[in-house]
């Protein structure tokens, strides 16, 4: 077929008549079809389910060391646990706060103890500055920008690329501007695109020069481990790159086993400088008396080694990999020979970034909408809700039944022609 960028005006028209009977007939199917939020499968959670039992009644809950994970205490996890983070990122034990089972709450709490308390390297707290600015690569996670924007906090765009964030465009903003405080990075299969950032951006990362002597690189390694097979992505490890640097204090490093184990119950991770790590302790002990020990307990006794840990996630690929493969081969096939959109090809991670037509993405949204399939809302992986383009949609492929994935991907194939077909005859 000709692509829609080549018909004439009664060939688009013909066209729309088409794909408009097309929608009206899945409308009439009354679907609910979800694939808003990248959720690991009920598949993936049935992977860990012995975990659950690991802890019978009766065991021990005592570590090698002798410390009872039912009682108060070890403000930064059980030591046992932080090893065993420790050898799957190579990130010093010593350096390494466990928490509960999210890594956004820490990167919130992170961003609060800035405002309230200052960190090292500035001389007062953020919430006492005039302006607090972060650098938000775009497409983005909207969760990250949420916590800017509930805190007041000034979001500025920067251009994501194949090898990660525009770095020219970072470096010369953080060397500029002194209220720039902070950067959010997804570094391994970012959210929503699956870039991994190349070795050089790393290094530029490790080096940069800031007017703000307070500046922080939020470096949330989310799927590190997350490869759908074994040829996934490899990332410079950042916290050795400037590890006893003058510039150590720059980097927050977070990660968890939310994907890896459970999202409701799994154990996050923050890794700091020396510095930063004194700075928090002092701030950590007055808030909380210990995790989730038990919890953490359960997590060393099931996967014992990194190697367990990276084990596991091969099975994890092997029931994501056809989910993403069916959505991969549904846009080949259905928006390819249109030629009105372009998406990416991820090794890992839980998303693919599409984009549509330049001012069609909420349209499209909205369509698939009332064609009862959900998404995530067009614009949401931009700072504020605005994409300056309205074109990029981010589907995670991860949750639905393999059967609703191929009938939702398919339903936001015709919904983003529909969209495009009506915007080029201004229907």
């Amino acid at each position: 077929m000709k692509k829609y960028t080549e018909m004439d005006r009664a060939e688009l028209l013909s066209e729309r008549q088409r794909i408009q009977n097309e929608y009206d007939d899945i409308k009439a199917q009354g679907y609910k079809l979800d694939m808003s939020r990248g959720k690991p499968s009920s598949e993936q959670l049935r992977l860990t389910e012995s975990m659950l039992g690991i802890l019978n009644k009766g065991c021990d809950c005592k570590t090698d060391e002798g410390i009872d994970c039912r009682n108060y205490g070890q403000l930064f996890g059980l030591p046992e646990a932080r090893q065993l983070f420790s050898s799957l990122l190579d990130i010093p034990a010593d350096n390494i706060i466990l928490g509960g089972n999210s890594s956004l709450n820490m990167m919130y709490d992170t961003v609060v103890r800035a405002m309230l308390y200052g960190v090292p390297g500035g001389d007062r707290p953020w919430c006492k500055l005039d302006r607090v600015k972060f650098l938000c690569p775009s497409p983005g996670y909207d969760r990250h920008f949420s916590i800017c924007e509930s805190l007041g906090i000034e979001m500025i765009p920067v251009d994501m690329t194949p090898t990660g964030p525009d770095m020219d465009a970072v470096e010369s903003l953080v060397a500029s501007d002194e209220s720039i405080k902070g950067i959010w990075c997804v570094p391994k299969y970012s959210n929503p695109q699956g870039i991994t950032y190349s070795d050089e951006t790393v290094r530029r990362f490790a080096r940069l020069e800031c007017k703000a002597k307070d500046f922080r690189i939020f470096w949330d390694n989310a799927y590190a481990v997350h490869d759908l097979d074994e040829e996934g992505d490899s990332l410079l490890n950042i916290f050795r790159l400037m590890q006893g640097t003058d510039k150590e204090d720059m980097l927050y490093f977070f990660f968890s086993t939310s994907k890896i184990s459970f999202p409701g119950s799994g154990v996050a991770m923050l890794a700091l400088s020396d510095g930063n790590l004194a700075a928090a302790k002092k701030i950590i002990e007055v808030q909380t008396i210990g995790p989730d020990k038990i919890n953490q307990l359960r997590h060393v006794k099931y996967f014992t080694n990194a190697e367990g840990i990276v084990d596991h996630m091969r099975l994890h690929g092997m029931v994501l990999k056809p989910r993403f493969d069916v959505v991969l081969g549904t846009l080949r096939k259905e928006l390819a020979p249109a030629g009105i959109a372009s998406w990416t090809e991820p090794k890992g991670g839980y998303f693919i970034s599409l984009d549509v037509a330049d001012g069609t993405a909420a349209e499209t949204y909205r369509l698939a909408a009332e064609a009862g399939v959900k998404i995530t809302k067009a614009g949401a992986t931009f700072p504020y809700g605005k994409d300056p383009r309205d074109r990029n949609l981010r589907l995670a492929p991860s949750y639905p039944p393999l059967r609703e994935l191929i009938e939702a991907i398919h339903v936001i194939c015709v919904c983003a022609k529909l969209a495009y077909l009506d915007k080029a005859l201004n229907v």
